[in-house]
This record gives structure tokens, C-alpha cells and sequence, in this order.
């Protein structure tokens, strides 16, 4: 029994018929399934020929429209560089109207998704690898160790500047910001296979070859002993200078250890970038005061990280490689 504002078009529609049938009001109200006000006021509004009551807007549909090309065209102005091109298109209104105008289209301010840029050689090649690895099973999934290097700050809430979107643009080129291959930062490198995770080991350093050989040899080598034990395994690696180095690969001959072949610019196909995720998602809250309590952090939190979760992200091998070839090499969701 709600206002007349609540009245549907379905009950509107028999208020009217059965109005003009002659039906008194509370025979109306029975069958409309409302209250006899209800029926009463929308009877008058109709005779009056009244609209509906409220201020009048203060925009046009002409100047909702400019605002949305404004929005869209650059959707990363914030709401004061949004509502001052607007105004100088010569539409007279608030701030706080712009924004609610904007939300009213649709748009919510998000942190941009995060996608490297790929060239048509990288794609191209991106595209070739996901056809060559199409039919690969879990069992042979289950076989390669993900190996990466990811930063972490003391503060985690430098995210950059946010995207205004609407639902279902996450990944509209126009949505998202480019990443850079290597921030100037300090690096973890972890691994991890269907099995569970590895060791970790903090970078005092830029890895260069060298550096990265006494990361294999301290490191790696431990934790296959520690995931596949003498059973064989493929190790995977980017193509960062250190790890395609000539020296890193004689690295590899001399301890038989096989390479799988990786495209460029690639983390949407490695499961330990969303391993990452979730370690600095739990760290989240986190308030460490310098880096010894960072990496205190990092390892408590790496180390409750279960051999389920990886053989979930292992998983996920197939649908990436199948996301891969839809997208014709371009960037994915994951």
C-alpha cells in the first residue's frame, strides 16, 4: 500500500480502466492490489493533467550528454577538471550536481586495472605460445615451477591516480593505466607449483645476472627439493635481462634443469602475480614501521599460503591460454 509515486504501470493502468468502467474507488483499490488514497490521488492527478511534482532539472539532455563525452573521453580527471570543462561548455551548475549526475550515468571512481603494453610483435608471439600450450593437461601444469619477483612497500596505499568507468569497463583500454616493467624498488622473489610455495628471498640489491644465479642456487634449487622432491620439473622465469642472460642459461645446461619458453611483458599468464595479490592483500592492514618488520610481515603472510590455493591458481592455466587466444594476444583479465 504505497504512494501514489509507487504505484506501478501495471496498477496505473487498471486505476484507469476501471475508472473509466465507472468502478467506485475502493472496488479500484481491491483490484489494483493499493490503497484507496493511492487510487484517489492518481484519479485527480490524471483530471488535473498534473506531472509529476519536483524542481525542475537544471540540465538538458544536450548538456547530459556533453558531460558524458567529457567523462568519457578522459576518464581520469577527477570531479573539480570534470566540472570545470563543463561549465565552460557553458552549463550553468554545482559541483555536487556533476558528480551526481555522473553517478547517475553510471560512472564510479575505481583504481585503474594495471596492464603492460604490448607491441603487435608481442602479441603476436603472446598468441603463438597460447596456441603451442592449448592442449597442455594439468598433469603437465602441475610439472612447472612459477617463479617472479614482486615489490613491497611499508605503505600500500599509494595507488596512483583513480579512473572514472561504469560497470563492465575494467578492461576498456581507455580504463586502464600502463605498467612499468621495472619500478626502481626492492624486489621479493618467490616460487611456487601445484604443490605449494617455496622459500623467499629478499633483494638487497638490482639483480643482475650474477645476482639472480646466487637467487637459483640458494633458493630454487631448495625449493624443488622442497615441492618435487626427485621427481623432474620445467622452471619457468620471465624474460628480464638477468634471467635471459647467456651465463644464466649456461646456469640452467649445467644443473639439467629445463626452461620453459615465455612471451614478453606476460604477467597475466603467470599464477604467482595473483599469488602476489593475495599476499598483499592480507597485508593490507599491515602497519609496518621499517623494512625488517615488512619482510617479518611478507614471510608470516607467505608462509599461510596453502598448497590448495596454488593447485587452484595452477588450475587456471587452461582458461588463461584460452582468454589469450580470444583476445588475439592481447592483455586479459587475469
Amino acid at each position: 500500500m504505497g504512494k501514489t509515486s509507487d504505484l506501478t504501470a501495471v496498477q496505473k493502468t487498471i486505476i484507469d480502466t476501471l475508472h473509466k468502467e465507472g468502478k467506485t474507488q475502493k472496488v479500484i483499490a481491491k483490484e489494483a492490489g493499493c490503497s484507496q488514497s493511492s487510487v484517489s490521488k492518481h484519479i485527480n492527478r490524471q483530471a488535473k493533467g498534473r506531472k509529476k511534482c519536483g524542481r525542475k532539472k537544471c540540465t538538458s539532455s544536450r548538456d547530459n550528454r556533453t558531460l558524458q563525452r567529457i567523462v568519457t573521453t578522459n576518464p581520469f580527471k577527477n570531479v573539480g577538471e570534470i566540472h570545470k570543462e563543463w561549465t565552460a561548455a557553458g552549463v550553468s551548475t554545482s559541483r555536487t550536481t556533476t558528480r551526481r549526475l555522473m553517478k547517475d550515468m553510471g560512472f564510479r571512481c575505481r583504481i585503474p586495472c594495471v596492464k603492460p603494453l604490448l607491441n603487435k610483435k608481442q602479441r603476436k608471439k603472446r598468441l603463438a605460445w597460447a596456441k603451442d600450450k592449448k592442449d597442455w593437461t594439468d598433469a603437465e601444469w602441475s610439472k612447472v615451477m612459477f617463479s617472479d619477483e614482486s615489490k613491497f612497500c611499508i605503505s600500500f596505499g599509494n595507488q596512483g591516480p583513480r579512473v572514472w568507468r561504469k560497470s563492465g569497463e575494467a578492461q576498456n583500454p581507455r580504463c586502464m593505466r600502463s605498467s612499468v616493467k621495472f619500478p626502481p624498488s626492492v624486489m621479493v622473489w618467490g616460487a611456487m607449483s601445484s604443490a605449494g610455495v617455496g622459500p623467499l628471498c629478499f633483494l638487497r640489491s638490482r639483480v643482475n645476472a650474477a645476482v639472480y644465479q646466487e637467487v637459483l642456487e640458494h633458493f630454487m634449487l631448495p625449493a624443488a627439493d622442497q615441492l618435487y622432491g626427485d621427481a623432474d620439473f620445467t622452471f619457468q622465469q620471465d624474460l628480464a635481462p638477468a634471467h635471459s642472460a647467456k651465463t644464466t642459461s649456461t646456469w640452467f645446461k649445467d644443473h639439467g634443469i629445463p626452461v620453459l619458453d615465455w612471451p614478453a611483458n606476460s604477467p597475466d599468464l603467470n599464477p604467482i602475480e595473483n599469488l602476489w595479490g593475495i599476499v598483499k592483500r592480507r597485508m593490507q592492514y599491515a602497519r609496518p614501521n621499517n623494512a625488517e618488520e615488512l619482510k617479518t610481515t611478507i614471510r608470516a603472510t607467505w608462509a599461510l599460503i596453502t598448497p590448495e590455493q596454488c593447485h587452484r591458481l595452477i588450475e587456471s592455466m587452461p582458461r588463461r591460454i584460452t582468454a589469450v587466444i580470444e583476445a588475439k594476444g592481447a592483455p586479459t583479465k587475469y
